[in-house]
């Protein structure tokens, strides 16, 4: 798999789109990154997964799926050496990886939307509670 097998495979996915991120290409749905290309070197790629998915690929694929070193790996951050990837298994980890970016979002604006009804419905009530002044 080269890096532009890679790209190819990431903006594939639905509204995934293309920024640069430290100086090397990164893959972001809903604005949150999904996965790198260009990390640590031009061999490599990264896909943003979940420990336990983390743990599923590099288990099958030991060679292949690295997790990286120290906070950003144990939190799932997984390395893909392109030159022995096969596009099967990239074309699954990009999918998981954009599923938990997009969910996220997806969580995070209907946690804020409920917070902001939620607030919209104090203020209402509060307004309804309060005395009409009068005016003379």
């Amino acid at each position: 798999m080269t890096p532009a097998d890679f790209r190819k495979l990431a903006l594939a996915l639905p509204g995934a789109e293309e920024h640069k991120h430290m100086d090397h290409p990164d893959f972001r749905v809903n604005g949150k990154i999904f996965a790198t290309l260009g990390y640590p070197n031009e061999a490599w790629a990264m896909v943003k997964l979940y420990p336990d998915q983390q743990r599923d690929f590099a288990t099958v694929d030991p060679g292949v799926f690295v997790r990286l070193k120290g906070a950003w790996g144990r939190k799932g951050c997984t390395n893909v050496l392109l030159a022995d990837a096969r596009p099967a298994k990239v074309r699954a980890a990009l999918h998981a990886a954009w599923r938990n970016a997009a969910v996220r979002t997806a969580l995070e604006h209907m946690e804020k939307a409920q917070k902001a009804e939620k607030m919209a419905r104090r203020a209402a009530k509060s307004r309804a509670v309060l005395p009409a002044r009068e005016t003379s």
